[in-house]
């Protein structure tokens, strides 16, 4: 068997490019139900959930949405006003950790999957079957899982489907129930209601004296010490292990994340996962391609039980991109592209162009300006036109990133 790949949607977007880039589904949320909330620029609402769906169904994917707060009576009185919109979009099921939520969904969408979210700690097969025997068709495991748990679950319940987490950003706490953030913002940015501020990534500086007779002074630097920040989980090697356990879901975190990070990351899974269905030696180096993309440094977290010390990253709060995402090719006309620029492009400068299909390389020998002026250097956020050495390559859904490698970890 091989998995599905679900990839994060947090716009339509990112939904669309997900899709082309190889996901088999997506899961996107909405402001007020879901953990990963923005509230500004092309976000999916109430007003476009059902856009959202149909586009992922056009092109043969399945979308999840996410209900997966810890809710309070004001949300369950608001997710009542919302469930016909919610239910007029037809998702394909539905995340969600709060047996309110459950309730409502289950009495509103009875033809909807429900998805039980990592929120709730599942970590035993009991856990599955009782969410099983209430109606649920997948459980998403919790992180803190090692591999042979997970095989041992699908084991012993193999009517449910099991998804875990593959790649991205990990929570301090376990499975994501951490109060850190409401704490230290007063109860404005609560981190199971969406709003989470990372205070695990802040940089802290003070010393540990409640232990009598032992002393314990955090080791820091002149940046601070990175105590609660665990490095970026990526499983991508470890595929073959993964089917061969039974994982029927491989989940990438990151609806906040960029479009770039989306893509790449997407292509890199799918191709691995292409790569084991076939029986196929490696296309690319997978790692290689996964440290071209924002990261603290990666670990294999839990599931093969070497989660230890070289799991945290000490040193820094945000994850640096291995390249720099360039810019977003929008069309081509005649022998020039337009394109939407993310990060500065110069004039002769060698770049990489990133497709659903492949990788290649090109120099940029010509800037052309919304004035019709050539110039020498394109700024961020232009929309402008250049001109590329090598255009062999299918210019639909293709970003434009840097060469090799930068910030290597």
């Amino acid at each position: 068997m091989i998995p599905e790949l679900l990839l994060p949607a947090g716009s339509l977007e990112k939904l669309n490019y997900a899709i082309e880039y190889g996901a088999d589904a997506v899961y996107f949320g909405v402001i007020d139900f879901s953990l990963r909330t923005m509230r500004k620029g092309d976000i999916i609402t109430y007003d476009n959930i059902k856009q959202a769906v149909d586009l992922a169904h056009s092109k043969g994917a399945k979308a999840y949405m996410t209900l997966n707060i810890f809710a309070y009576n004001k949300d369950i009185q608001r997710l009542e006003e919302k469930i016909d919109i919610i239910k007029d979009a037809k998702p394909d099921a539905i995340i969600l950790s709060d047996f309110g939520i459950f309730k409502i969904v289950q009495k509103n969408m009875p033809e909807t999957e429900i998805h039980i979210s990592t929120q709730t700690n599942i970590l035993n097969y009991e856990a599955v079957k009782f969410w099983r025997d209430l109606g649920a068709s997948r459980c998403i495991l919790a992180r803190e899982l090692p591999l042979k748990n997970v095989a041992e679950i699908k084991e012993k319940v193999p009517d449910m489907e099991l998804e875990i987490f593959v790649h991205g950003a990990q929570c301090v706490a376990y499975s994501g129930r951490c109060l850190l953030s409401d704490y230290m913002t007063n109860g404005e940015r609560k981190a199971n209601q969406g709003g989470c501020s990372q205070p695990c990534r802040w940089s802290y500086k003070f010393v540990e004296e409640t232990r009598p007779g032992e002393y314990y002074e955090i080791e820091q630097d002149e940046r601070g010490s990175h105590i609660f920040s665990p490095k970026d989980l990526a499983l991508i090697n470890y595929i073959p292990q993964l089917a061969e356990a039974g994982v029927d879901s491989l989940k990438i975190e990151g609806r906040t994340k960029s479009l770039y990070y989306v893509c790449a990351t997407a292509r890199a899974y799918r191709t691995a996962l292409d790569d084991y269905k076939n029986k196929t030696a490696p296309k690319f180096n997978y790692m290689e391609e996964l440290e071209k993309i924002g990261n603290r440094g990666y670990t294999q977290g839990f599931y093969f039980g070497n989660n230890n010390s070289e799991s945290y990253s000490y040193d820094i709060s945000k994850g640096l991109a291995g390249a720099d995402f360039l810019a977003i090719i929008k069309d081509k006309v005649e022998n020039y592209y337009s394109v939407k620029i993310k990060n500065k492009i110069y004039l002769n400068d060698d770049v990489e162009i990133i497709t659903p299909q492949k990788t290649l390389q090109a120099k940029v020998i010509k800037i052309i300006n919304k004035n019709n002026e050539s110039t020498d250097v394109a700024n961020t956020n232009e929309e402008l036109k250049i001109f590329l050495d090598n255009n062999d390559f299918d210019h639909k859904y293709a970003l434009i990133r840097t060469i090799g490698i930068k910030n290597k970890r």
